[in-house]
């Protein structure tokens, strides 16, 4: 597979970086939109052709979710019983019924490992696809050049653009520590931050010790010490609008004035930051004045049985923003379903994983998978769902921060859900043992879950990016994991 080539950052002269800057002459506001990075101009055959990464940070608990252990003692099994699934002999957790009328549309892998037990670096393992860190990292909440690239910016730097839009999208908001660092991994890295993907901020950034599915499904971090201030967040589309003044007459003209421009840049057309600025702005262009790509962020705004369906929340309208990028052509699209670590259960697990947590979560599953399904988009858009790591098979409680028992931090095992893409629905792939603490059969790597993801958008095995030197970095550290297409 040929891959466009990364050249070296060219030296410019501060007249032409000043003709390059003229994009500023469409009014934009720079809120929500950032430098977009350029897609591999090879075309190559695949089942699926788009991707939706869901992300739980925090850690999705197996044992209360894909993976229940109905016959374990009760300090491991929980309180929660089991359901089947419309497949013979695969039963999840009571709390996901909608999934469960819809297991011939999903798989799930029972025994996905890697070595950590830290958020930081659980994060970083499942968001690259790497199960160990680059020298240079140091686990301190703070994105380097010299970490290993996300799975959302290979994607997005391996294939064609569809669309005028960013070929890889992270939505609705950053992974940001309540300490105020950014959680690592989710960045272009060594690729450069030209490929970082493109970050919807429709999630604005309240008080970090606000946890859930807000507003309807709004929990403390800490229930013994919940934050003295509501949860007041308001899910918001990005704003996409033209400056006051700006028409679209205005925007059509000022176009044709940067086609002018474009003539002078005689010393970027030299470099290959003239496709950079072409990308850029075609993209800015397409945001600003296509009605259909507007409608894809406007979520809030959605129709009453739309909303019923998908649910009047952070969650609800984030899985739908992802159909509507999915319709629009976006190659890639990572949805955080929660601000960082709404998933981690710490205490009062049962209460928080059945109120709080699973049914948001399975209402807008399950009303995503019905419309890509009725809109024949399941089979060429891969679903995958997971986090960064598991939750420990005994119950403990932290008796200073929760009433009631929880689950703590857990790399050994963890349950990774799939759907769409060409999966096999109503597959189990692996197991765990009977406490659900290890894999038990055909254990699984975050490398294998990356490759899986790679393959089902037809990324050949011997697919290489290239650095800022024209070093050539394969993408693949393993293999799809067998069973699942």
């Amino acid at each position: 597979m040929s891959q466009r080539q990364n050249l070296l950052h060219p030296m410019i002269s501060r007249r032409t970086a000043v003709q390059a800057g003229s994009i500023g002459l469409l009014g934009m506001g720079g809120n929500h939109l950032q430098a977009l990075q350029a897609a591999n101009v090879n075309a190559s055959a695949a089942g699926a052709k788009t991707c939706i990464y869901i992300f739980l940070s925090g850690g999705l608990s197996q044992h209360e979710s894909f993976d229940p252990k109905p016959q374990a003692p009760v300090e491991v099994r929980g309180e929660f019983g089991t359901i089947a699934t419309q497949t013979p002999g695969l039963d999840i957790t009571e709390h996901l019924p909608g999934l469960a009328q819809r297991s011939s549309l999903w798989s799930v892998v029972r025994s996905l490992t890697h070595p950590t037990n830290g958020h930081t670096l659980g994060h970083y393992y499942m968001l690259t696809g790497r199960s160990g860190a680059t020298p240079g990292f140091r686990g301190d909440r703070q994105p380097r050049s010299t970490d290993f690239p996300s799975i959302a910016s290979i994607i997005g730097d391996a294939l064609p653009s569809r669309s005028n839009l960013p070929p890889a999208i992270v939505l609705p908001e950053r992974l940001v520590h309540w300490s105020g660092g950014t959680i690592p991994g989710a960045f272009g890295g060594m690729m450069g931050s030209h490929r970082d993907p493109f970050f919807v901020e429709a999630s604005p950034y309240g008080n970090p010790f606000w946890r859930g599915a807000y507003p309807e499904y709004t929990f403390p971090n800490q229930t013994k010490m919940p934050p003295t201030a509501p949860d007041d967040r308001v899910y918001q589309a990005p704003s996409l609008a033209l400056s006051p003044g700006m028409t679209m007459s205005r925007l059509d003209s000022r176009t044709r004035l940067l086609n002018v421009l474009d003539r002078q840049r005689q010393e970027l057309e030299q470099s290959a930051c003239t496709q950079h600025y072409d990308e850029f702005r075609q993209s800015a262009i397409s945001l600003l004045s296509k009605p259909t790509v507007r409608h894809a962020f406007d979520v809030t705004n959605a129709d009453e049985k739309t909303q019923d369906r998908y649910g009047r929340n952070s969650f609800g309208w984030s899985l739908l923003m992802a159909r509507r990028l999915v319709e629009a052509g976006v190659n890639l699209i990572q949805v955080n379903l929660g601000n960082n670590e709404t998933w981690d259960t710490h205490g009062d697990i049962f209460h928080r994983m059945k109120n709080k947590l699973l049914p948001p979560t399975d209402r807008a599953l399950c009303a995503l998978l019905d419309d890509l399904q009725s809109l024949g988009l399941l089979e060429t858009t891969l679903i995958v769902m997971g986090s960064e790591f598991g939750r420990t098979p005994k119950l403990s409680t932290l008796s200073e921060s929760f009433p009631e028992p929880g689950r703590d931090h857990w790399g050994a095992v963890q349950s990774i859900f799939f759907a769409g893409g060409g999966i096999k629905g109503g597959t189990v792939i692996g197991s765990s043992d009977e406490l659900g603490a290890y894999p038990a059969s055909n254990p699984q790597k975050p490398e294998n879950m990356a490759a899986t993801m790679y393959s089902a958008l037809g990324i050949p095995a011997t697919a290489v990016w290239h650095d800022e030197f024209q070093r050539p970095h394969q993408i693949y550290y393993g293999e799809p994991i067998a069973g699942l297409m």
